[in-house]
């Protein structure tokens, strides 16, 4: 069995991949790049040639910068693909010419591989605890992780920052339609709080929570630096500072800012990624940029 393994992640909007040193527990190489997978599915419930193309452009150029000959690999993709009626299609197209064989994993298995990364960087950074809630915020769906001593609470949910932004057709509208979405979200939480005890920590993973620290950090999208961004911690008020600050940045300034693609997602996903904070009861959480890839990647090595 080899040393190395390359996790690969093709979400809603980002594809994203990672090579992992098994036997330094140490991740070596990483390539990422929005290529809006679920752009136009809410509509027309397929996965469009367009997003394809940019799909298999992106493979192509991970494998220029990362070396996959030998390496355990194992490619997963989640919600965009789950929901497309043209998913086999898709799937068998990208097989054929980038030889990348994807499995579409349910929401529980993407939600237990991402928590696998996070308790990882959690413990290498010595912010572990008995008790904490991992969100991860997504393209398609946003999933809810408890941690308790004795068990582990899992459930997502199809509230994406790409699905909302497509549904919202404007920014404006957002506001309008998105309580309506989180009622589902704030019932489960409050089952969860009565039958078990509030956690302890608030932990937050996926592109919302890491760019909004990169701001903080005083970054931008190309400037960033995910070992500095692991264990920022964000307060409920920055939230609204940072959305604030973006929505007064031309456009220009903001795609330099977040990335381009991501200029008008990254505003739907501060709203949702604020409302949790109520939802949850927490002043402030703690972001960790590893999440499903490396969970991927962790997973292929022995005794992981």
């Amino acid at each position: 069995m080899s040393d190395f393994s390359i996790g690969i992640d093709l979400g809603s909007n980002t594809l994203r991949i990672v090579k992992f040193d098994c036997k330094k527990r140490e991740f070596i190489a990483e390539y990422e790049k929005i290529v809006r997978t679920a752009e136009g599915l809410y509509d027309s419930k397929i996965v469009s040639k367009e997003a394809l193309d940019r799909i298999l452009q992106g493979i192509k150029e991970s494998k220029e910068s990362i070396d996959f000959n030998g390496a355990n690999i194992r490619a997963v993709t989640t919600e965009a693909m789950r929901q497309a009626s043209n998913q086999s299609e898709i799937l068998k197209e990208i097989r054929a010419k980038s030889g990348i064989d994807f499995e579409v994993i349910d929401a529980k298995v993407e939600a237990t591989l991402t928590l696998l990364a996070v308790k990882e960087r959690l413990k290498s950074l010595k912010r572990g605890s008995d008790s904490f809630v991992l969100i991860d915020i997504g393209g398609g769906s946003t999933e809810l992780i408890f941690v308790y001593p004795t068990q582990v609470i899992i459930k997502s949910f199809k509230l994406g920052i790409l699905t909302l932004s497509q549904e919202a057709g404007a920014w404006e509208n957002i506001k309008n339609i998105l309580p309506k979405k989180l009622i589902e979200i704030k019932s489960f939480v409050d089952e969860v709080y009565q039958k078990n005890t509030k956690v302890k920590q608030f932990v937050a993973t996926a592109g919302t929570p890491t760019t909004i620290a990169s701001l903080k950090l005083g970054m931008s999208y190309d400037s960033y630096d995910a070992r500095l961004i692991n264990g920022t911690c964000l307060t409920y008020n920055e939230l609204n500072l940072y959305l604030n600050k973006l929505l007064d940045m031309p456009i220009d300034e903001r795609q330099k800012a977040v990335g381009v693609g991501r200029e008008d997602l990254i505003l739907s996903g501060i709203l949702i990624f604020e409302a949790l904070y109520d939802i949850l009861g927490f002043e402030e959480s703690i972001v960790i940029d590893d999440g499903l890839r490396e969970g991927v990647a962790i997973s292929l090595c022995p005794n992981s």
